[in-house]
């Protein structure tokens, strides 16, 4: 057998400070959230309950069709119609605001409101500003619009042969296509020629999307005054890239504050609002007063900008008899929507855990990314490496049914060993650290697979079929933001940024109490928890000596927000910091109010103390008095000036750059964490129906910051994994009509849909690159839920002969797939 391959990059050494053996009084502990009494008594306030004086209210005219120049706009009877403040064009929006943000290279261009053309059902092409959302609504239905309609393609393999009226963004090129490169990372060629067996597979992904239940919005206050905008929005990456959408208003970053509010769930499509902030704001500049801009359901469904990915893979896995995975090599066509805002990251996604967790020694993939007449692709949950973990398992099942092999040993002998890590993957990211084969040997504990098969064979004998399933998967943390341009052309990279930090303030006052200032939003997750137990675990103070606030952009500093389960450690690692600096001066205060030598000092249960000397200590709150009010006690030395605040800025624990050739793309996303899901499904092949017996959920998250709420994302990813997997299509006719723009047509699972009781387990493999040895975990159950449901029912149906490779897997799309096995 020949040598593994590995890219020609050096590893950094760790750098931390907080190693995960020491032992912690609060983190690994449950702890009740610290939003919650807020959010369950709604006292929380959310974008919708933002009211400012003489606010006014923003509606849109969407377009009825995919694909069409606008001729004209006659907007003169909604302008009479009273209570109707503007009826702004995307002509005239123009007049004042530039085009959104787009971080695709060459830039795809996209206007808040579509001018001269639109590309999609649901795009905005007239907005209309009145005292209240009834009057902007009512005022729609009086505008008339000529349209003349264009040629319409949706079969994403078909846009490569578009041309002509069909192309969509002219200026780019003569075709829809927006990139067709292949990246081969490793010897792929050697790896299949001396495979004894090559499995093929055509898979497909179909197109879904986050559902939150409050959808997107800003309130925007334009200043005429000063000319300043004031935008409340429901968005995560605020102080981070937020200043763009000043240069879309055309103003400078000073003139633009954003501030944050609770978002009532993203799950990534929340990521950056650019285009509601822009929207938002720039009405209120031009009808002079502020203005409330919130999607209603069908605006989130047909124009919200974040749709999920939309894939086709020709798929081949090199291998030997024995079932060792030697290579893969895929083509995959990815359809876009009309826009490209965050390039082509989706697929950065995907080479960052591109060999799940299997030895496989090279990679080939040739990306086709199109561009059709469907909204847009955004962020949501996995963005793009779900898919991958999709495509590895069917391809792993598929190679264990041809060479005879259990899958479950199939995956025991592929995965990467104890020993191994950190392991470099062919396209040149890392894995931290894993013990693979322990994840594995809990949820079998846990699963019991041999009592489900006995349970399986007397359901046959009754008529009734019962699947089993087990999947192995990745869940990628902390990107680093060379993965937003390293597909890019490389001779038009775009805007090559390298830092993605995260930042606090923290500032500890005269009683000892501790306040921290964050600069990202609460965004679903948990961040005041995770702040509060960090800080009380650093500083050793109780939890309620801990205040946790958010700051906009007017005060705010680096900070890049959640996303890419990033923030837990993120933030983590700005807290250690932060507290490290505070801590320097306490023990500088506290050594002269003791008469000892600093490095004699140690915190311990809210005090400072000399090491080895119990009784002898000063409470934080004594040293913080002190050091607020009575600067005469101390040295003059600028160590102690009055006051205990500090700000830290933490930098991406491990990250390098790609390779000029992208040969390998660097180290990019490698605080690396693993599970296995294990399911019972019993499936009815006359209705379709999939009812899920028993759910077990494994995950090694590295050190567990907050058990309870931990399992929450894995339990709410993992009922958006099944929704995908059986329920969830954005589905449009050849002729670019949306059919799934309600609820009553895009079916989500309900209660009765998700199993009553997810079991979920945890193996702890601390990082070595991180504080405290932790690891990113909010994407959850949705990287493992769609292959294992999907291999299940496979199960469930051996005796009909199906073969599956797609989701979702709907009821009535199962009867045609039983009928046809039939």
């Amino acid at each position: 057998m020949n040598a593994r391959y590995t890219p020609d990059l050096e590893v950094p050494a760790p750098r931390r400070e907080k190693t995960p053996e020491e032992a912690t009084r609060w983190i690994g502990k449950n702890m009740k959230r610290v939003e919650d009494p807020r959010l369950l008594t709604g006292k929380g306030k959310y974008l919708d309950d933002v009211v400012l004086p003489r606010m006014a209210h923003a509606a849109l005219l969407r377009s009825p069709y995919a694909h069409a120049k606008i001729k004209s706009i006659d907007t003169s009877k909604a302008s009479a119609l009273p209570g109707v403040i503007a009826v702004v064009t995307g002509a005239e929006f123009l007049k004042t605001t530039g085009p959104t943000v787009t971080f695709s290279s060459p830039p795809v261009v996209q206007h808040a409101i579509a001018v001269d053309k639109v590309r999609h059902v649901g795009e905005a092409v007239v907005a209309v500003v009145a005292e209240d959302r009834y009057i902007a609504e009512d005022a729609l239905d009086l505008i008339e619009v000529e349209y003349e309609e264009l040629p319409v393609i949706t079969d994403m393999q078909e846009q490569e042969n578009a041309r002509g009226d069909a192309v969509l963004h002219p200026e780019r090129g003569d075709h829809n296509v927006a990139m067709d490169r292949t990246f081969t990372f490793g010897p792929v060629d050697d790896d299949f020629a001396r495979a004894d067996k090559v499995i093929r597979r055509r898979l497909r992904w179909g197109r879904s999307g986050p559902q939150p239940l409050e959808t997107a919005g800003a309130v925007a206050d334009f200043d005429e005054g000063t000319g300043k905008f004031t935008v409340h929005c429901n968005t995560s990456m605020y102080t981070y890239v937020g200043w763009l959408c000043a240069v879309s208003l055309n103003v400078p970053a000073t003139q633009l504050n954003i501030v944050p509010t609770l978002a009532g769930g993203s799950f990534g499509s929340k990521l950056f609002l650019h285009r509601v902030i822009v929207l938002a704001a720039g009405l209120s500049r031009i009808a002079g007063v502020p203005v409330k801009y919130v999607e209603d359901r069908l605006d989130n469904i047909s124009n919200g900008d974040a749709h999920g990915s939309d894939r086709i893979y020709d798929a081949e896995l090199a291998l030997a008899n024995d079932g060792t995975m030697l290579g893969l090599r895929y083509r995959v066509w990815d359809d876009y929507g009309a826009y490209l805002q965050y390039g082509y990251g989706t697929h950065g996604n995907a080479f960052s855990q591109i060999v799940g967790p299997y030895r496989i020694n090279s990679v080939q993939a040739r990306i086709t990314a199109v561009l059709s007449n469907k909204c847009q692709q955004g962020a949501y949950r996995g963005f793009g490496s779900e898919v991958t973990n999709f495509v590895l398992e069917r391809m792993a099942d598929a190679a264990a049914k041809e060479l005879g092999i259990d899958g479950i040993e199939m995956r025991r002998r592929n995965l990467i060993r104890a020993d191994e890590f950190p392991f470099v993957i062919p396209s040149g990211n890392v894995y931290d650290i894993g013990n693979y084969q322990a994840v594995l040997e809990e949820a079998l504990r846990m699963f019991d697979v041999e009592s489900w098969r006995r349970k399986q064979a007397e359901a046959k004998a009754e008529g009734r079929y019962i699947g089993i399933g087990l999947v192995t998967c990745q869940e990628r943390s902390v990107f680093s933001s060379t993965e937003f341009w390293s597909l890019n052309p490389p001779e038009q990279p775009g805007f090559t940024m390298t830092s993605s930090p995260e930042a606090v303030a923290i500032r500890i006052d005269p009683t000892g109490k501790v306040f921290v200032q964050l600069n990202a939003p609460f965004w679903g997750n948990s961040p005041e928890t995770v702040v509060t137990q960090v800080v009380a675990e650093a500083l050793t103070v109780e939890p309620s000596d801990v205040s946790v606030g958010y700051v906009d952009t007017d005060a705010g500093f680096n900070g890049t927000g959640p996303g890419g389960s990033r923030y837990t450690v993120m933030v983590t690692g700005a807290v250690v910091k932060g507290v490290r600096t505070l801590r320097e001066k306490l023990y500088r205060f506290a050594a002269h109010m003791m008469e000892c030598g600093v490095d004699n000092l140690e915190l311990r249960n809210g005090k400072i103390g000399v090491k080895g000397v119990p009784d002898m200590e000063k409470s934080i709150a004594e040293v913080a008095l002190n050091a607020h009010y009575f600067r005469l006690n101390f040295p003059e030395e600028p160590g102690f000036d009055s006051g205990l605040e500090t700000t830290a800025v933490y930098d991406h624990p491990l990250t390098t750059m790609p390779a000029a050739d992208r040969r390998h793309l660097g180290i990019f996303y490698p605080i690396m964490g693993h599970m296995v899901h294990a399911a019972a499904v019993e499936v009815d092949p006359q209705t379709g129906k999939v009812k899920i017996l028993d759910y077990v959920a494994v995950h090694d998250c590295g050190t567990v910051v907050n058990p309870m709420t931990l399992a929450g994302h894995v339990r709410g990813g993992t009922a958006q994994g099944i929704g995908t997997a059986l329920y969830e299509n954005f589905k449009y006719d050849e002729g670019g009509q949306l059919l799934t723009g309600s609820f009553a047509d895009y079916h989500i699972p309900t209660t009765h849909e998700v199993p009553e009781h997810i079991r979920v387990g945890h193996v702890e493999t601390p990082s070595p690159y991180t504080e405290y040895g932790i690891k990113g975990g909010g994407e959850g159950g949705r990287m493992a839920a769609p292959p294992l449901m999907v291999q299940a029912i496979e199960d469930a149906l051996k005796d009909f002969g199906v073969e599956l490779s797609e989701v979702p897997l709907t009821p009535r799309r199962l009867r045609e797939i039983v009928r046809d096995a039939r």
